[in-house]
């Protein structure tokens, strides 16, 4: 009969112990902490798991029993449900197992499970503090990848935003001037006529434009343009609306602003400013400006349409008057408003 084989005993020296199980614990028989693997150590930070009784470091969760030394022999070979004691409630999993020395007691594999990617920012932890072969190690590259794809997605989102602000905003402009354009006039008389809000309105026309392009060419017609604008809004609010409705026609919306008294005042302003002459190139560029105006309450139901038709025929007025005037639409039963 061949006599039984005793059982082999491997030993591992301390650092391939680490580079194995990183998160091992070795207990005594005693119930002391005799080691612990060096990702385990960075769970403790604040303070050594070495020399400390196991069941002031841990909680068995699972089986549901006092994290003793008996606990665990009674358990080895089982899983285990660990929480350390002074962390964040993360449920650590585990193997016991005793050691071939009965003398040297216990060692204990854990790992992080689901609550990885939470404790790779609370511990600073990397691919370096996992066992080559743990699973985990996938589960961060999966991470790695997926918060890579995920933040340029974001990026790429912020990108489309953008693009799609920068043509909204280039669909409401006028090119050459800046100013609104007439399809940004329309939505603001829209929302203003549906809301309710009273407002001013001026229909501006230049005097004298034909013959600058007609003199001094395209190129200083379109620097006038862009002149006239700066005056618009230099006199206008941030609240009001300036928008170039046509080639040298132009319409400003005022918010809030209905007082006929200090429309007019805005308007002669305007006309003033306009009329300066203005260098293109050596060359001196002269218009002037007619001005039709209309307000929202002149009106029981204001419509959009209508008020800019009765801003238009104020604006001609101004022109047979002489040009280089303002006036404002003939109200129901009144006589005309000069400004």
């Amino acid at each position: 009969m061949t006599a039984p084989q005793a059982p082999r005993v491997l030993a591992l020296a301390p650092d391939s112990l680490a580079r194995l199980m990183p998160m091992y614990l070795a207990i005594a028989p005693t119930g002391e902490i005799t080691d612990v693997g060096p990702t385990m150590a960075k769970l403790s930070p604040s303070q050594s798991m070495i020399g400390r009784a196991f069941e002031a470091v841990f909680e068995l969760r699972r089986p549901n029993e006092t994290a003793s030394y008996a606990a665990l022999q009674m358990r080895g070979g089982r899983r285990l449900h660990l929480v350390l004691r002074q962390g964040d409630g993360a449920v650590l999993r585990g193997l016991a197992t005793p050691m071939a020395d009965p003398a040297q007691g216990m060692l204990i594999n854990l790992s992080i499970g689901i609550g990885v990617v939470k404790a790779l920012g609370q511990y600073a932890l990397t691919h370096a503090d996992f066992a080559p072969t743990d699973l985990t190690v996938e589960l961060l590259y999966l991470v790695e990848a997926q918060s890579a794809v995920m933040a340029e997605s974001r990026n790429l989102n912020l990108r489309l935003q953008g693009a799609k602000t920068t043509a909204e905003e280039q669909a409401l402009t006028d090119t050459l001037t800046g100013l609104r354009n007439r399809r940004a006039l329309d939505l603001t008389l829209g929302a203003l006529t549906r809301h309710g809000t009273a407002f001013g309105l001026m229909h501006i026309d230049l005097d004298f434009f034909k013959q600058v392009n007609d003199s001094l060419g395209h190129a200083a017609g379109d620097h006038v343009l862009r002149e006239v604008a700066k005056v618009l809004l230099g006199e206008t609010r941030s609240s009001d609306m300036v928008a170039r409705v046509g080639g040298d026609e132009f319409v400003i919306i005022m918010p809030g602003l209905f007082d006929p008294a200090r429309l007019g005042q805005i308007a002669r302003r305007i006309i003033d400013q306009l009329t300066l002459p203005t260098d293109f190139e050596g060359a001196v560029c002269r218009i002037s400006a007619s001005i039709g105006v209309t307000v929202s309450t002149f009106y029981d139901q204001p419509d959009a349409d209508r008020m800019l038709s009765d801003a238009d025929d104020a604006l001609y007025a101004s022109k047979r008057a002489g040009r280089g005037q303002a006036q404002f639409f003939d109200p129901p039963d009144t006589g005309r408003l000069s400004a």
